[in-house]
């Protein structure tokens, strides 16, 4: 608990109301989550308003408000310019400030956030580190697995995690962050020891305006906000990537330590060198500090590379010796539903894959391209009320890179599947070699009946997720691995 002008102090308020010493026990801005003592933050989100849930707030307890304009509630009032820019300073005050503590590795970009994650709390964890996650697939808290609900939560939610972390005895903490987390201000008063850029491509251009606008989000990771967040002391840089080659000029005059990595052999802080993978993994030479090392990695794929390079970079930035973190990186496990093998004992090889964005599938096809010595079976769908314009996009990267397509539904949510379909097939000129069918379990069953020994066969989309959301919310069980497994199953038991 805290006093109410404790928790005011250094943080821009325009006037405060209200006994200064009411003892403030918990943050909240969801009025159901409001107990005695509470202090309640009138956010206004995409749709609703927190000022219209204020009076619900003070029934159930609530000793204190954070406002916008005075409610008059009987109640002490805080009143601020913005509740939702307010959310950061408050909770680092009252969980006190974690992450001055908790040595924090943040990763943004497009694809690869969750694998480097992964990988950084793998490396910190074999060098007997304690290491919190808090990424897309699921979160670790104190050596506990939680239910991940998006990839940063809000400001409130994440001091009180870091805090957790804490108290759970982590020392460090690896963390995805997402470019709509940077714009609604849920990272400000974080301290970010060491962040990394992997890449940008099209994706989430339905809350971005375009690509500068999405560039941006990103970019402030790396420079800061002025007097809410300072840049990180270390920035990793992917610098195959035309927007992180922009980025490492543009960091040039900010004060933290830029550190590049290439997997394509450029002169670069860190860089990768004669690169080879098969479906097991991959193998390169590490080129860092005018020293060579073979580094081996059980991740298949070029990306994954890049990844392993952007992990190295960010435990370096945590003090962990280039050394140790590449011995570690040997044991490193498959990330869930990250180009992950399948295997019952069929003749032919089977990867499911998260891949939901054009960029993504090319990324992910063109590397099982290179994993397989037979013919190359892709199984892809598009999810419904989500940016349209890459679905002839997702259509054309798998039919041209694939030597057979299976089109089928994703998440249709609350649009036709049958007209998701259509906007995927637009993208495909010639049509030899595509396959359609509507329901995703027969059309796992149709790729694995159209495969021979030696091919291999990419269930792209839905990765590790566990369920199919349609119209009205309404949600089955799925899970492409399981289905894989029951499918390979009833073959093997046919055969």
């Amino acid at each position: 608990a805290m006093q109410l002008a404790q928790l005011c102090e250094g943080i821009a308020v325009r006037e405060l109301g209200g006994d200064p010493e009411t003892e403030i026990t918990d943050l909240a801005y969801d009025s159901r989550r409001v107990g005695p003592g509470s202090i309640f933050l009138c956010v206004s989100g995409m749709s609703t308003d927190g000022h219209d849930f204020a009076a619900a707030a003070v029934d159930a307890g609530a000793a204190a408000l954070v406002v916008e304009r005075p409610l008059g509630m009987g109640v002490a009032e805080i009143v601020v310019e913005s509740a939702r820019d307010a959310m950061a300073p408050f909770a680092a005050r009252f969980f006190g400030d974690p992450t001055a503590r908790l040595a924090l590795a943040a990763v943004t970009g497009t694809n690869g956030k969750t694998t480097s994650a992964f990988l950084v709390r793998s490396i910190l964890e074999a060098e007997g580190r304690r290491c919190g996650l808090l990424g897309t697939i699921k979160q670790v808290v104190g050596g506990e697995e939680v239910e991940a609900v998006r990839t940063t939560p809000e400001a409130i939610d994440l001091q009180r995690t870091f805090a957790a972390m804490l108290t759970g005895g982590d020392q460090a903490c690896a963390m995805e962050i997402s470019s709509h987390a940077l714009v609604l201000g849920r990272a400000d008063c974080v301290q970010v020891a060491a962040a990394a850029f992997t890449n940008l491509s099209q994706d989430h251009l339905d809350f971005h305006d375009d690509m500068e606008d999405y560039y941006a989000a990103k970019r402030v990771l790396f420079t800061g906000v002025d007097g809410r967040r300072a840049p990180p002391r270390v920035s990793a840089i992917n610098i195959d990537d035309e927007y992180g080659r922009r980025l490492a000029t543009e960091l040039v005059d900010v004060e933290t330590e830029l550190v590049t990595f290439s997997a394509a052999g450029a002169v670069a802080d860190l860089r990768a060198r004669e690169v080879e993978f098969d479906a097991s993994g991959s193998r390169f030479v590490l080129e860092a500090n005018g020293e060579t090392t073979p580094v081996a990695l059980p991740l298949p794929g070029h990306f994954n590379v890049e990844n392993a390079l952007a992990a190295l970079a960010l435990v370096q930035g945590l003090g962990t010796g280039l050394a140790e973190a590449i011995a570690a990186l040997r044991g490193a496990e498959p990330v869930p539903g990250r180009l992950e093998p399948i295997a019952e004992g069929q003749q032919f090889a089977v990867l499911v894959d998260y891949a939901h964005t054009p960029d993504s599938l090319e990324n992910v096809l063109g590397a099982a391209r290179r994993l397989g010595s037979g013919r190359l079976i892709s199984v892809l769908g598009c999810g419904g009320d989500r940016d349209r314009s890459k679905r002839p996009l997702m259509g054309r990267a798998g039919a041209e890179l694939s030597d057979l397509a299976v089109i089928t539904s994703d998440n249709p949510r609350s649009e036709a599947p049958a007209a998701i379909l259509q906007d995927i097939l637009s993208g495909i000129d010639d049509r030899d070699g595509i396959l359609v069918e509507v329901d995703r379990r027969k059309a796992i069953a149709l790729a694995f009946s159209q495969a021979r020994p030696g091919d291999l066969v990419v269930i792209a989309g839905k990765g590790h997720e566990q369920g199919q959301e349609f119209e009205h919310g309404r949600k089955i069980p799925f899970d492409d691995r399981v289905v894989a497994r029951e499918q390979l199953r009833a073959i093997g038991a046919t055969a």
